[in-house]
């Protein structure tokens, strides 16, 4: 008995040392190893800086209390404050967004590859989602949807598919934590009807299963980033 305890204690021990083991995840999209040590950069996707040179204002950022423009076809903007805007939250695994909506204004269906999104209402009524990812064969992909009034809490979860649409006749407002200092933002259809050089539009027509032209006439609009 005593044997068979060691050796469930040794193998647990191989185990949690696999996995302390792993490669952390990636705060980028990619990275290409280099022979020489000098091209390279952290994985962080940062070259720290001197300690004795720190500021405050490294970790700083002003101005949130101030509503994004919103003249866009879009009608939303998402002000972003990451690692981009305040240096100091490199490595620190958080970031924020202020998210704001015209009547009728939307943030499209897109995903944040690097991290979970947590969503607070403060003005408005907004009505949100997150698709699943693929279950399986002969299944469909799932809707999580709610409607949120100021106040209210939602939760989209890392890598997944979603949205935040405006429903009501007024503008409307929200702040968004994320768990990553470079959370990273894939917009569905900017990606696949927008990127340069363009998605083979055979390979696009057999995906969705449409005339070419439909393919096309996507791939001639201009796609709107509403992130700033």
């Amino acid at each position: 008995m005593a044997f068979r305890l060691h050796i469930a204690a040794a193998i647990l021990a191989l185990v949690f040392t696999i996995v302390h083991a792993s490669d952390p995840s990636p705060l980028q999209d990619f990275c290409v190893a280099v022979p020489d040590t000098n091209a390279g950069v952290f994985v962080n996707g940062k070259i720290c800086k001197d300690p004795k040179l720190v500021k405050p204002e490294d970790f700083f950022f002003p101005g949130l209390n101030k509503p994004g423009s919103t003249a866009n076809p879009l009608g939303s903007n998402v002000t972003a404050v990451n690692v981009n805007q305040i240096p100091g939250l490199n490595t620190l695994g958080v970031s924020l967004a202020r998210l704001d909506f015209a009547p009728y204004g939307l943030n499209p269906p897109h995903t944040h590859p690097r991290a979970t999104e947590i969503l607070v209402v403060l003005e408005g009524t907004l009505l949100v989602g997150f698709v699943t990812s693929n279950p399986g064969m002969n299944m469909k992909n799932k809707l999580f949807t709610k409607v949120l009034n100021p106040g209210d809490v939602f939760v989209f979860p890392e890598g997944l598919i979603h949205f935040q649409f405006n429903q009501g006749q007024t503008n409307a407002v929200a702040f968004a934590a994320l768990s990553s200092q470079n959370p990273g933002v894939i917009t569905i259809a900017n990606a696949v009807f927008g990127s340069n050089p363009p998605i083979s539009p055979d390979v696009l027509t057999k995906a969705f299963q449409v005339d070419k032209k439909v393919i096309k006439y996507l791939q001639s609009q201009f796609w709107w980033d509403n992130h700033y």
